[in-house]
């Protein structure tokens, strides 16, 4: 698989869980949709003209990818602004509150923060374990697969729980396309955002957002613009302003390069690959797929580490400092083999 991919075959690339990395086949399409919008702009981005029918097909596709009704699936650029875009457009008082867990990304937990800021709504943290709402809890916001440690959280009881207190429940899933099969409509989850070009390979800037009907009326596009207001949640969001929609449009390419290379036997064959891993360090999860946290020892300098593994070793792997203390996460997707490990474990001995 690896000729497969545009990366630095000098690297020992462990890190598909930050950016992700886009195939050969699919990047190429996505350039040729940014050659035929520069041939002519008019005809491919105006909405009388192209634009709407190719954003369709795209969406439908992916609607398709994600077990959900089309009506319901919308593009953004990243999982980060289709959050952004429903939990800034719900309207929180003083005494409302957002339940989350206590392993949410670091940029969710800014956006909490602003919100708590602005909107006097007040932020309960748990253990995902202990996501219990009460009766003030509007929202109840967590991760599908915890961008640190990889444990991929069971949500139904969640879910339940939340919509018997009369809460809705935002789901964090930009980890979980491509590594998890998805069934979104029936999940029950009101609002969920995953990325496209992490664990499904698209080029960057291709996410989704997804909200049951039930929420839609309360979101309001990033960009108010010339599709607002129109009748269905997806007009609304159909244009923002002048942009390179090629990410969206080259989303089909990857859902078919993963098809015709047999994706679930490659996410099993990663998953043992990163079973076997064998660090000094002590694994966050059991319940990973293709990423997985390791806790490094106190008193570690991580940024050190993890210079000195890309500097001397050439080995690229994030060593993040949370709550919780360092920790080191490894992703591994089709382009690694064996011989990645093995490099990773002999870089980490010869510099701890």
């Amino acid at each position: 698989m690896r000729e497969h991919f545009l990366l630095d075959p000098d690297v020992v690339f462990l890190n598909h869980g930050s950016f992700g990395a886009c195939p050969r086949p699919v990047f190429e399409t996505y350039q040729a949709f940014q050659r035929e919008l520069e041939r002519q702009p008019v005809e491919f981005l105006a909405k009388e003209r192209r634009y709407p029918e190719l954003l369709d097909h795209a969406r439908e596709r992916l609607a398709d990818y994600l077990g959900a009704d089309e009506a319901n699936v919308v593009f953004m650029t990243n999982a980060t602004s289709g959050l952004n875009s429903v939990m800034r457009s719900l309207d929180f008082r003083p005494g409302d509150e957002i339940l989350c867990g206590d392993m949410e990304y670091g940029g969710m937990q800014i956006m909490l923060a602003f919100l708590a800021e602005r909107t006097g709504v007040t932020i309960v943290s748990r253990p995902f374990a202990e996501l219990e709402p009460g009766p003030r809890t509007r929202v109840v916001f967590c991760s599908h697969i915890e961008w640190i440690s990889g444990r991929v959280n069971d949500l139904a009881p969640v879910i339940e729980a939340a919509h018997d207190a009369g809460a809705i429940v935002v789901v964090d899933g930009a980890h979980a396309p491509g590594q998890i099969p998805l069934a979104l409509d029936d999940l029950g989850a009101d609002v969920y955002s995953g990325n496209c070009h992490k664990w499904m390979c698209a080029p960057k800037g291709a996410a989704f957002l997804y909200v049951r009907p039930n929420v839609q009326p309360d979101v309001v596009p990033p960009i108010v613009s010339w599709d607002w207001p129109q009748e269905t949640f997806a007009e609304r969001h159909r244009w923002q302003g002048t942009r390179d929609p090629a990410a969206f449009l080259a989303v089909p390419a990857a859902i078919d390069f993963q098809a015709e290379h047999d994706w679930p036997s490659v996410r099993e064959r990663c998953h043992a690959l990163l079973a076997s891993l064998e660090l000094p360090f002590e694994p966050l999860t059991d319940a990973f797929v293709q990423m997985r946290g390791f806790a490094l020892p106190p008193g570690t300098d991580g940024d050190a580490l993890k210079n000195t593994l890309y500097d001397r070793h050439r080995v690229e792997v994030p060593i993040v400092e949370t709550p919780n203390g360092l920790t080191m996460r490894v992703s591994v997707q089709a382009y690694n083999d064996k011989s990645d490990l093995d490099a990773l474990v002999v870089a980490v001995n010869e510099s701890i």
